[in-house]
This record gives structure tokens, C-alpha cells and sequence, in this order.
């Protein structure tokens, strides 16, 4: 039941010819606090129309309205605040969640492919914390997407190609060694890596020779290539380690030297429609209709760029996939390279480009400093990952020492608190990264939702009744739990619209702090006559966080 049209159509019926109904959904809102209402109606708009104080159209509203629906409708001020019918709705939310069970919250807001560009480490670098975000994004985004009725396919643009594998190659030749790099391969490329940047900082010709090195590569030549293909496996087998333990996978590995084949027939098109221009040199196509630098497709010397190759990669993407929305999930430093993009796909005559969305996010700090891997300061990811397991082992153990899959659990947790701390983040917004603040039980974090979780499995463990969803529950203590429940499919509809999962992490923690506030004022397993009906709170209250949570890519254990 749709408890908000409910309100908003009482309204209309007293607002027939005022304000339309599509303006009073607008309008309603929900008060910070259920004693003030479960929804409210601000008259201000209408004073100028009716020429009378807000307080006195209030008044009138709720004379007028039929408030057979309703607790109670009651004019404050300038609005109408609206009390629901406490007994009907816990009943409708708990039947609903009972009978829906996982499927809770799934809306049909279309349907088709979406590619969603993700993750998209450089071979032979190590993945750090600045790697995180859009893979853990670009994940939860996946389920959200799966979630509204969509197919996703998680594409991981691999940064296997370009001027800093020719870098690469002349280090190793310099400085590297076959065992090294057997041994660990991207602790060694990444200390190849590092130090060329150092030494080509006083000599300048170590950048012709990387230059001439990818030139070799781009001609096919068989040791560089060898070395390319090397360096490419030997970093995938370490990134896919990392992707098992934040139990993510991919649909396409197909990188950036996968459109290598593919860019010729862009520049010949964007030739055949009159777009390139010359401009010192190079060619570029002139995008000053959209307010925009020009876009540079070919450089002097006749190589081709990230453009190009992003070009050549939305095209395939829209042939293979036949996709209804494409998603890039790449930090907002690149927004204009994706202004850039759409606006020369559209320059092309593909108005499919209108599906494409940019999905910006904020940088991971340490200690209010950018990560850089070519200046060596970066934050390991394995590292992080495995740390935060570890705290979270000791806390696990102090608290429940006698755990029987304790390690699997640790995992759960310490891998889970770092992508629940990402993804409460609002997408946009910078944060500076603490992990001892991260795997903590209490506070906005991801153990606490979890151990709120499992505090609800245990209280269901020991209960002797069933939950029946059916028994009437009127303690009024449960209200703000309801509330959120029933809350849930419009969080998923404002995360799945806004590309924005830190709606759902937030939305995770609410729910967690009314059930962890309810469980302190009421004794849940007194044996009355509503004790079935408490338990259905509780059990919806797991579901819809273990529901919650596997959007967001964490795990829900049922003992912490």
C-alpha cells in the first residue's frame, strides 16, 4: 500500500482546483520526528493564492479533509501533519515483506542492458585505496540496476595499453629481473616503475627511449609484445585475488588494447562527416557548440589518444550490447573527458550517446594527501583488506571468543566494513581514510549494521513462537522500525535514480539504529499475545538489512 498517495489524495480531493496532484506529492513531506506526523503538507504555497495566513488554510484543510484513513490529521502552524493508521500499516509492511521475503523493494524501472565501466586498474601498478571506489561503486550500482528490472554487465576497462608500458619495459631492461618479477610482480614492476620517473627527472632521453619501446609495441614487435603479455597476466592473477576476497566479478576483462583494432574506422568516420579539423598539427574535433574544448583525437606524430580509444570502446559497447544506458564510473577529475565524449558521439549521429551517464565520485585520502602511485604513495588495497580482517578477528573474539567459523566471519566483516565506509559516502564527496575507524562495532559503520543484524537472527533464534506478520502489533515503540521498513522501496527507486548507493548505506543505518532503539525499550520475547507479531518485526528487520547490505556488495552474518 501506498501510504504517501493515500495523503496525497485526501489533499486533492480539498485542492481540486488549487494545486494539482502531481504538485502536492511534491509538496508532502516527512517530519524529522513521528511526533510532529508521519507526513506533512506545507499550506505556504497556497497563501498567495487564498490571500490567508498558512495557520488558517491549515485549520480549514483539516476541517475539510476525510480523515477516515488516518490515526489522526491535525493542523500545526502552517501545516497539516498526517497520522497514519498505526495497526493497518504494520500489518501491510510486515505481510509484504513476509510474502516477498528478498524480492522486497524490487521495482520494474526498465529493462535491458547496461554496461557499467568499473574498477579499470593499469597493469603492473598495484591496486590501491584509489582503486576501490570504483569498483566497489561500480558493484553495488550493478545490484541496484539488477534490483529496478535491468541486466548490468560489469565491464573492467583495463589500463593495459599506452606510453607507460614502453616506461615500463626500458626499466625492467635497466634495472629488473626475471626472478623478481616471478616472484612478486607488482611489487617489483611498481619499484621499476617508480624509479623511472625518478631518473628521467635528470635524464630526459629515458622518456624517448619508453616512447620508442611503445612504438615497438604498437608495430607488433615480438619482444615487446611478449613483455606486454607477461606483465598483463601476471598483474591479473594479483587483481583477481583482490576482487575474490571484495567478491566481485566481471562480465569483460577487455581493456584498453582490446580497441586497438577498432580506432582506425572512428577516425575514418569522424573524416567521412567533415568533423576532424587540424589545430597545430593534430587533429581534433571542434566541440565550442557545446561549450567545450576541442576534443583531441590524433596527435601530430599520428598517435591516437583516450578519446579515440573511449570512442571506439562506446561504439562496440553500443553494437555488442545494444545497450538501453551505458555507465562510466570514473572519479570526477574526468568529467569533462565524458562532456567530450557524448558531445562527439552525438557529433557522429548517435543519439544512442544520450544514454551514456559520466558516475563521479570523490577522491580517498591519507592523511589529507592525494594518492599517487607514480610518486610511490599509494595505500595497498590487500593490504587494507587484510588488516581490517585481522581488527576485526580481535574484536569478534573478545566478543563472542567461542565462534565457530570465526575466520570466515572476520572476513565478512573486516571486507565489508571497508566497502560499507566507501559507500556511506556520498559519491562526490572527498574522504580521508582511517581504518581503525572503519571496522569499528559501534557508531555509522558496517559492523554495526551487521551485528544489528545478527542481534535480530539471535532474538529469532531463542524465540519458541513463529513470527506471524498477521497478529496485530500496536506498540507504538516499533513505529519508527515500521516506518523505515516500509521506506525501503522508495530508497531503492532514489538509489537506483541517482546512481547514489551511500542512499542505501544511510538508509542501512537508520533502520539498524530504530531496531537497536526499540530493542532497548521493549522486551521482545515476553510471552503475550503480540510476541508473534514483535517477531515478524524483528525477522522483516532482517530481511530488509541482509537485503540492504547485498546491494552494497557486503555480507550479512547471522552470528558475530
Amino acid at each position: 500500500m501506498d501510504f504517501k498517495q493515500e495523503v496525497v489524495t485526501a489533499l486533492a480531493a480539498v485542492l481540486t482546483d488549487e494545486v494539482s496532484e502531481a504538485d502536492i506529492a511534491k509538496l508532502v513531506e516527512t517530519p524529522k520526528s513521528s511526533a510532529m506526523g508521519d507526513y506533512a503538507f506545507p499550506t505556504f504555497t497556497l497563501a498567495k493564492i487564498r490571500h490567508m495566513a498558512p495557520p488558517m488554510i491549515a485549520k480549514d484543510l483539516v476541517e475539510k479533509i476525510d480523515a477516515t484513513p488516518f490515526q489522526e490529521v491535525k493542523a500545526v502552524g502552517g501545516y497539516v501533519n498526517f497520522f497514519l493508521d498505526k495497526v493497518s500499516y504494520a500489518h501491510s509492511v510486515l505481510t509484504t515483506i513476509a510474502e516477498q521475503q528478498d524480492k522486497y523493494g524490487d521495482l520494474t524501472l526498465g529493462k535491458g542492458n547496461v554496461p557499467i565501466d568499473m574498477s579499470s586498474p593499469n597493469i603492473a601498478k598495484p591496486m590501491s585505496m584509489g582503486h576501490l571506489r570504483s569498483t566497489v561503486i561500480g558493484n553495488a550500482l550493478a545490484n541496484i540496476m539488477t534490483k529496478v528490472g535491468y541486466s548490468p554487465i560489469k565491464i573492467n576497462h583495463l589500463g593495459d595499453w599506452g606510453t607507460q608500458f614502453g616506461k615500463l619495459i626500458v626499466a625492467y631492461k635497466l634495472w629488473g629481473s626475471e626472478e623478481e618479477v616471478k616472484a612478486e610482480p607488482i611489487k617489483h614492476l611498481l619499484e621499476y616503475y617508480v624509479r623511472f620517473h625518478k631518473e628521467a627527472e635528470t635524464k630526459p632521453e629515458l622518456d624517448e627511449e619508453a616512447r620508442a619501446w611503445f612504438k615497438k609495441m604498437e608495430d607488433g614487435d615480438e619482444e615487446a609484445k611478449h613483455l606486454w603479455s607477461w606483465f598483463r597476466e601476471a598483474s591479473l592473477a594479483e587483481f583477481n585475488r583482490i576482487y575474490k576476497m571484495l567478491d566481485v566479478d566481471f562480465d569483460s576483462y577487455n581493456g584498453e588494447a582490446f580497441y586497438n583494432d577498432k580506432m582506425d574506422a572512428v577516425v575514418q568516420t569522424l573524416q567521412d562527416k567533415g568533423l576532424l579539423k587540424e589545430s597545430q598539427g593534430a587533429e581534433i574535433v571542434d566541440l565550442s557548440k557545446y561549450d567545450l574544448n576541442p576534443a583531441l583525437i590524433r596527435k601530430s606524430d599520428g598517435a591516437t589518444l583516450y578519446m579515440t580509444r573511449d570512442l571506439a570502446a562506446a561504439i562496440y559497447r553500443h553494437d555488442h550490447y545494444d545497450f538501453v544506458k551505458s555507465l562510466y564510473v570514473v572519479g570526477g577529475e574526468q568529467r569533462e573527458h565524458f562532456q567530450q565524449l557524448k558531445a562527439v558521439l552525438l557529433e557522429m549521429g548517435y543519439d544512442w550517446a544520450n544514454e551514456i551517464t559520466h558516475v563521479p565520485f570523490g577522491l580517498i585520502t591519507a592523511n589529507g594527501k592525494k594518492l599517487s602511485t607514480r610518486k610511490g604513495n599509494i595505500i595497498l588495497l590487500e593490504k587494507v583488506l587484510n588488516d581490517a580482517i585481522t581488527l576485526a578477528k580481535q574484536q569478534i573474539a573478545a566478543k563472542h571468543p567461542d565462534l565457530e567459523n570465526a575466520d570466515q566471519v572476520a572476513r565478512e566483516v573486516g571486507v565489508g566494513a571497508v566497502i560499507f565506509h566507501d559507500l556511506k559516502n556520498e559519491r562526490l564527496d572527498n574522504f580521508d581514510f582511517n581504518l581503525e575507524e572503519v571496522v569499528r562495532f559501534e557508531g555509522e559503520t558496517g559492523p554495526y549494521v551487521q551485528y544489528t543484524n545478527a542481534r535480530a537472527h539471535s532474538i529469532l533464534t531463542k524465540a519458541t513462537a513463529q513470527p506471524l506478520p498477521e497478529v496485530a502489533l500496536t506498540d507504538p515503540a516499533a513505529w519508527d522500525v515500521l516506518k523505515a521498513l516500509g521506506d525501503y522501496p522508495n530508497i531503492i527507486k532514489r538509489a537506483a535514480d541517482t546512481y547514489e548507493p551511500s542512499v542505501i548505506a544511510k538508509y542501512a543505518l537508520r533502520l539498524a539504529k530504530a531496531f537497536n532503539q526499540y530493542y532497548a525499550t521493549t522486551k521482545v520475547l515476553t510471552d503475550d499475545a503480540e510476541l508473534p507479531a514483535r517477531l515478524a518485526l524483528v525477522q522483516a528487520t532482517s530481511d530488509v538489512l541482509t537485503n540492504a547490505l547485498a546491494l552494497l556488495g557486503v555480507h550479512a552474518p547471522a552470528e558475530m
